[in-house]
């Protein structure tokens, strides 16, 4: 289990870093429970891998798409589930995000499931967003 966990959640984050969609709907479960948190525009449970790409697709939007994984610092693996420590860069005029991420994501089947987000500078990111 461990290692099919470990597969889905490296190939989804180097498809995140590559923006290959294809890839990333293939790895995303159709019915995807997405938790984002913090108080903004994007934060809330996502209930489909269509609304987890409509956020992510505003978030291109509000950042001029300069918004990038720019670093994915550790995967930790138990089970079903994977910590993954990343960090994410994107500016807008007036404004730049720099920040850590602990997403945890639950893989079934070969898809990812469930994805909770922890955010290191909650924040900023909500500043960074706004509403």
């Amino acid at each position: 289990m461990e290692n099919q966990t470990l597969s889905v959640v490296k190939a989804f984050v180097a498809a995140v870093q590559q923006v290959d969609l294809e890839k990333l709907g293939a790895l995303l479960h159709p019915e995807i429970t997405w938790q984002q948190p913090g108080n903004n525009r994007f934060s809330g449970t996502k209930s489909s891998a269509g609304e987890v790409f409509q956020m992510v697709g505003g978030m291109f939007e509000v950042s001029a798409n300069t918004m990038t994984l720019a670093d994915v610092k550790s995967i930790t693996v138990h089970g079903d589930q994977a910590a993954v420590l990343l960090n994410w860069k994107a500016s807008r005029p007036g404004a730049t995000l720099d920040t850590d991420n602990v997403d945890v994501y639950t893989v079934k089947d070969g898809q990812i499931v469930a994805a909770k987000i922890y955010a290191a500078d909650l924040a900023h990111e909500d500043q960074f967003w706004g509403n």
